[in-house]
């Protein structure tokens, strides 16, 4: 039984205008697996947190002491001399040192100097102030400051007891204390120099009453929010807990939560699943725009677009009137059909032989006796939408008896759709009649008869229904039931190119790879005339015994297929096989084509044409190298070394006419434009890459030419010269060529020779030129 797959791209054109665009996009940033969420904070939490647990040191209050090096040393690299389940040196108990050092072996052990010191948390040197209230001392490493209100409740006096304003002193110092701006350095918790860390080295350790030294209640998370451009909102966290885990102040997360809502953008959200780690970027508004005699419409609208109301048809005025900040982009077609083919070559390499092109969104999967091998028909359609999904295209599928059916049911709501095996026909007929191919008249008219679903459709008497509506009608709903086939015709992937011929017993001999070379030749002739291509470039493949392989590589200047002026090109060369202990199979490949259909040659051979020059350049360009041969195409520029560019032998020069609006008046002049190298400006037949200067330059300032000048070593004494030719800097290139001047001269030498010099300036202003001499080219 033939099952056909559907495959429906409602969004293929604005898909390739964003694949389009990710591929031009510069990297982002971030290089996580969520590429749309925002910079991530938590592997740079946990890399600090581990760094905190694992540093020792005196100010932190924690129970080793500097010196510690065994302590150090172990707990960067605890995998060596502990269990995986012992807590870190810096957070385990006296008793679990103990017990960890009587473990380790005798040559492990540290020293006694080490093992000696103590192993609590040391006392604070700084003495705790008396309460206020009578309640105990809190230990802390900086005193608690009272308020500026609780300081006339108990007198203050100097250190001599002496001073009696010592009171206002102390409340105004202590006013002062408290008024100062506090600032939290970025991060959670206080300040780097950890002099408001308090407290045992204990895991959940807490010393009520004593607040951080720097605190505004700031986070690393809302600085980076207000400093850097925001380019997506993170999930909201959990109340009171940060995104890596760590808990959060209530400042924090506030602040967190205010700015994300300050900076979010109109249309760019992130939704995650709560048992996923998924993130889905939603874009903003995009529609394709096409233009229909003075009107311009939608092409095609994004989802984004379709939810603000937006259809194909809509007028843009009115699209950009309700959508104000709507993305528009230039509709292509072409290229559309053109990616959608390419897709379908690529399908029918890989999931199924026939692939064929349904509509401008969609293609045909014929899989009769294909779907087992990629899991069945369920597990296809699943593995199918995947991949195309990877790729950044949304797609639907559906599976049924029939390509109409399959297309029918594709166009629904529904993301995939399988349907039984013989079960089409009933699962059609609660469908809209839009499910079957119809053309708008034909769909206006059924509604207005009041027929709207597949099955009313199916009920009506076929002989009335074709004697009204015509054949369309009963053909496509029979198309769609099965009642009448439906060939695909499908998209045929270009196969290379190649010849081969393969020998029992080896040959070495230039002769018998010559007779062989001429077979191929005439095998890949027959080709490409039935491809109707004509080669540009071929690669001759000589294969030995020993599994080394001889190439010969030859480009042609226009496509050709003529069978002698291949094997001209090929022979010439056979020379260069190193054949070793013999050749065991030759082959033909065709590497670059262009097509080549027929030509007529009657008026050709009954008038006198001019030689074709192809074999001659061939012949060239395969002997010395296509690098090495080129002719000059004139550009448009005063400066000489801009006026030429290289172009292939045989290739048309490109004529860049300027476009002249309709009432500009140069349009008036119809005189015949000027060659760019006109008889009255000579110019060397062959120029220099660069400049090259000359020495010893005798020459009378400032229009006569050189008398002696020296060059490559060699002194030329100049007899005959024509000159100046006087040539300015173009000034809207760059700014040191607003002054510039060259003076160019044609000199011949007293050998003959001539050569094209110029000097630097008009030897009257200095900002014009240094007065120096270079040579720019040879005559012949």
């Amino acid at each position: 039984m033939t099952r056909v797959v559907s495959l429906y791209l409602p969004h293929w054109a604005i898909d390739r205008v964003r694949r389009a665009e990710r591929r031009r996009a510069p990297p982002r940033p971030d290089t996580g697996s969520h590429s749309g969420s925002s910079l991530d904070l938590a592997p740079l939490a946990a890399a600090v947190a581990e760094e905190q647990v694992l540093q020792c040191d005196a100010p932190k209050n924690t129970g080793w002491r500097p010196g510690a090096r065994w302590a150090r040393s172990d707990a960067a690299a605890p995998e060596k001399t502990e269990k995986p389940q012992d807590k870190p040196w810096s957070q385990s108990t006296r008793k679990d040192v103990a017990r960890r050092i009587e473990a380790m072996p005798e040559h492990q052990r540290p020293p006694m100097r080490e093992m000696g010191r103590r192993s609590e948390a040391a006392d604070n040197p700084f003495k705790a102030m008396p309460p206020d209230e009578g309640t105990r001392p809190v230990r802390s490493t900086l005193p608690v400051r009272p308020d500026p209100e609780d300081v006339p409740a108990k007198r203050w006096r100097g250190f001599d007891g002496l001073d009696p304003n010592a009171d206002d002193r102390a409340a105004a110092a202590l006013a002062r204390w408290n008024a100062m701006p506090s600032v939290r350095y970025p991060g959670e918790g206080p300040h780097p120099d950890k002099h408001a860390r308090c407290g045992s080295n204990d895991a959940g350790a807490h010393v009520p009453g004593v607040a951080a030294f720097f605190d505004t209640g700031r986070t690393l998370g809302g600085m980076v929010a207000r400093v850097c451009a925001p380019q997506s909102v993170r999930p909201e966290p959990v109340e009171g807990r940060a995104p890596n885990g760590a808990p959060r102040s209530r400042t924090s997360t506030g602040s967190v939560r205010t700015e994300e809502k300050r900076h979010s953008p109109s249309f760019k959200t992130h939704t995650t699943l709560p048992h996923k780690r998924e993130v889905r970027e939603v874009s903003p508004p995009l529609v394709t725009v096409h233009k229909i005699a003075s009107r311009v419409e939608i092409a095609a609208a994004s989802p984004e677009a379709s939810a603000l109301g937006l259809t194909a048809g809509t007028a843009l005025t009115q699209a950009r009137a309700a959508v104000p900040n709507l993305d528009v982009r230039d509709a292509d077609p072409v290229g559309d059909r053109a990616d959608l083919e390419q897709l379908a070559t690529t399908l029918a390499g890989r999931w199924c032989p026939v692939v064929a092109v349904s509509d401008s969104d969609g293609l045909f999967l014929d899989i009769t006796g294909t779907a087992h091998l990629h899991g069945g028909e369920e597990r296809m359609a699943r593995r199918l939408l995947r991949l195309l999904a990877r790729l950044g295209i949304t797609a639907q599928v559906a599976i049924a008896d029939t390509a109409g059916a399959a297309w029918a049911f594709a166009r629904q709501r529904a993301r995939a759709a399988i349907i039984p095996p013989g079960a089409h026909v009933a699962a059609l007929e609660p469908l809209p009649i839009s499910a079957l191919r119809l053309d708008e008249p034909a769909r206006e008219l059924l509604a207005r008869l009041g027929v709207d679903t597949v099955g009313e459709l199916t009920a009506l008497p076929r002989a009335p229904l074709v004697r009204r509506f015509g054949k369309a009608i009963a053909h496509r709903l029979d198309q769609a039931t099965g009642a009448a086939p439906e060939p695909l015709d499908p998209v045929i992937p270009a196969q290379p190119i190649a010849v081969t011929r393969r020998f029992a017993e080896p040959i070495a001999t230039a002769e018998a790879i010559g007779h062989w070379l001429a077979g191929l030749v005439d095998d890949l002739a027959v080709d490409l005339a039935k491809a109707g291509l004509g080669a540009r470039a071929l690669a001759f493949v000589a294969a030995r015994v020993d599994s080394t392989d001889q190439v010969i590589r030859i480009g042609l200047a226009r496509a050709s297929r003529d069978p002698a002026h291949l094997l001209r090109l090929i022979t010439r060369r056979i020379e260069e096989i190193e054949v070793g202990y013999g050749l065991d199979a030759l082959t033909l490949h065709l590497v670059r084509a262009d097509p080549l259909g027929p030509e007529a040659l009657g008026a050709a051979l009954a008038e006198q044409q001019a030689p074709d020059l192809a074999p001659l350049v061939d012949t060239l360009a395969n002997r010395i190298g296509p690098a090495r041969l080129w002719r000059h195409q004139p550009v448009e520029s005063d400066v000489p070394e801009r006026s030429v560019s290289p172009l292939p032998p045989l290739d048309p020069v490109a004529a860049e006419a300027l476009r002249l609006k309709r009432h500009d008046v140069r349009q008036l002049d119809r005189r015949t434009p000027d060659h760019p190298w006109h008889p009255r400006w000579p110019r060397p037949a062959r120029l220099l890459r660069r400049p090259e200067p000359l020495d010893q330059v005798l020459a009378e300032m400032p229009d006569r030419a050189p008398y002696r000048f020296i060059w490559r070593g060699r002194q030329h004494l100049v007899t005959q010269s024509d000159g100046p030719e006087r040539i300015t800097g173009e000034w809207w290139r760059r700014p040191g060529e607003r002054s510039a001047v060259r003076d160019y001269f044609r000199v011949e030498d007293s050998h003959g020779h001539r050569f094209w010099l110029f000097r630097r300036g008009d030897g009257v202003r200095a900002e014009t030129g240094d007065l120096s001499w270079y040579i720019h080219g040879t005559f012949a």
